[in-house]
């Protein structure tokens, strides 16, 4: 019964994401102290991790802790960048951002920002704007990846034929020296295609450790957009031959 017990909880704590040991022993009508018992055999056998009161899946912490992990890449550059980027987007702009801890950080600098329309596919986007009276914040339909805090699929990509908005700004996991875009994933290229399709005015956000490397799929050409909004980072080679291949750099300031 014990191991049947541990087995249900595994699969509550999936479900849910986080359960109490109040919660569980109701669940199972068991004592607080058996509860603990379990949650005590499952965290040594790595199926989860305890939080004060509670668990919560291993993976969930896992994936927190990556992304968290993330954002603190390459900060400052991401600062200049999404100070940059923040000062072309207007008041009362419609604005769309894909999922990425670049568009993250300057979408968090549109606090000051009027009447603003944010369309985005990313989850913590969403969740940074949606207090900002400012910014009506619509985020797109679809799927949730599971190594991802985004969403994507064929609503995703059938809402964004719908949509227009007036700037798009979108981030790249590899800039080649051409100005060839690339993701590492083939599925958000082709939702990141749909993406730039919806604007007259599509910016790439991304730092300068990006540049000069290839990923697995390329979808587009920054010389055919608005620019790229890169920081201080970028070498003079590189923004040299970026800026021989018709793509318009802006570089954030460093002062910033």
């Amino acid at each position: 019964m014990t191991n049947s017990r541990q087995a249900q909880i595994q699969t509550l704590l999936s479900r849910h994401g986080e359960c109490s040991v109040e919660f569980l022993a109701r669940k199972f009508d068991v004592s607080d102290m058996t509860i603990r018992r379990d949650l005590a055999a499952l965290e040594k056998s790595g199926g989860l991790i305890r939080t004060h009161g509670g668990a919560t899946p291993r993976e969930k912490v896992l994936f927190e802790f990556q992304f968290l992990e993330k954002t603190r890449i390459n900060k400052t550059a991401k600062t200049q960048i999404a100070e940059a980027s923040s000062r072309l987007i207007k008041d009362g702009q419609s604005v769309m951002m894909d999922s990425g801890t670049t568009t993250l950080s300057v979408a968090r600098k549109l606090h000051s920002h009027k009447n603003l329309t944010l369309i985005t596919t990313s989850l913590p986007i969403a969740a940074a704007l949606q207090y900002f009276r400012g910014i009506s914040v619509l985020l797109l339909g679809g799927f949730v990846r599971c190594d991802a805090a985004d969403l994507c699929g064929a609503l995703t990509e059938t809402n964004l034929e719908n949509l227009h908005a007036d700037v798009t700004m979108i981030g790249a996991d590899a800039i080649d020296l051409k100005g060839n875009i690339y993701n590492n994933s083939t599925e958000v290229a082709r939702m990141l295609t749909r993406m730039a399709a919806a604007s007259p005015v599509v910016y790439v956000v991304a730092d300068s450790s990006k540049i000069g490397k290839t990923a697995l799929m390329r979808f587009g050409n920054i010389s055919r957009w608005k620019g790229l909004i890169t920081d201080n980072g970028i070498s003079k080679k590189d923004a040299s031959a970026l800026r021989q291949s018709g793509v318009n750099l802006i570089i954030g300031n460093p002062d910033e």
